[in-house]
């Protein structure tokens, strides 16, 4: 017990002061991998507008491991099976209530898989629909409308759901909005020049909230 506490103060030591990310590699077989181009065009992208100094290249981290610690941000996303085991939910749940975050950008078809399993993660907490005046939608940028939409999937309204520690936000749940595919370099989807700008500055507000909350 004592070497776990020792370990845990040491990770946690590194997270205070790291500005890095990282993707979270989850089991279950959905494609935790997806859109490889999106995290480093936001990570640039908040380097050069928020004067942030994040490294280019975002790690990988598994939800059972210790390394999670190290990073103030987990991203998360893919649009299949999400499956969590008692030692990635217990893991996931320590590194959140510590100060941590987490947000996971649903890439089209994965919001009743993780629904289910953040039950493992917070069995007495509930995702709730953040309002548009909440401050994660105008910490750097100003979405006075909330969630901004990114891709049109079926025909449904963007919503941003959290999950919450007393009054601070620990995870974000983007969904019906597609923010990663805004994030990707600009052929992959081909989406004009002012939709992928409005993905990118929600990104950063997320990331400025993460940072600082």
């Amino acid at each position: 017990m004592k070497l776990y506490l020792s370990l845990f103060s040491c990770l946690f030591a590194l997270f205070v002061f790291s500005q890095d990310l990282a993707i979270l590699k989850y089991k279950g077989g959905g494609d935790w991998y997806g859109n490889p181009t999106a995290l480093p065009n936001l990570i640039n992208y908040c380097n050069t507008n928020l004067r942030t100094k994040i490294n280019p290249k975002p790690e990988t981290v598994e939800t059972g491991s210790t390394d999670i610690f190290q990073y103030p941000l987990l991203h998360m996303t893919g649009h299949g099976n999400v499956f969590f085991s008692d030692t990635d939910a217990e893991n996931l749940r320590n590194y959140l209530m510590s100060g941590g975050f987490l947000h996971i950008d649903d890439n089209y078809g994965m919001q009743p898989y993780i629904t289910k399993e953040l039950k493992k993660v917070f069995p007495d907490k509930d995702l709730v629909e953040l309002p548009n005046n909440h401050p994660i939608f105008n910490y750097a940028f100003k979405f006075p409308n909330g969630l901004p939409k990114i891709h049109e999937h079926d025909g449904k309204r963007p919503q941003a759901f959290g999950i919450f520690n007393e009054d601070r936000l620990i995870l974000l749940f983007t969904y019906e909005s597609d923010l990663g595919d805004g994030w990707e370099d600009p052929e992959v989807h081909n989406d004009p020049a002012e939709v992928r700008e409005k993905a990118l500055k929600m990104g950063a507000n997320i990331i400025k909230y993460a940072f600082e909350n």
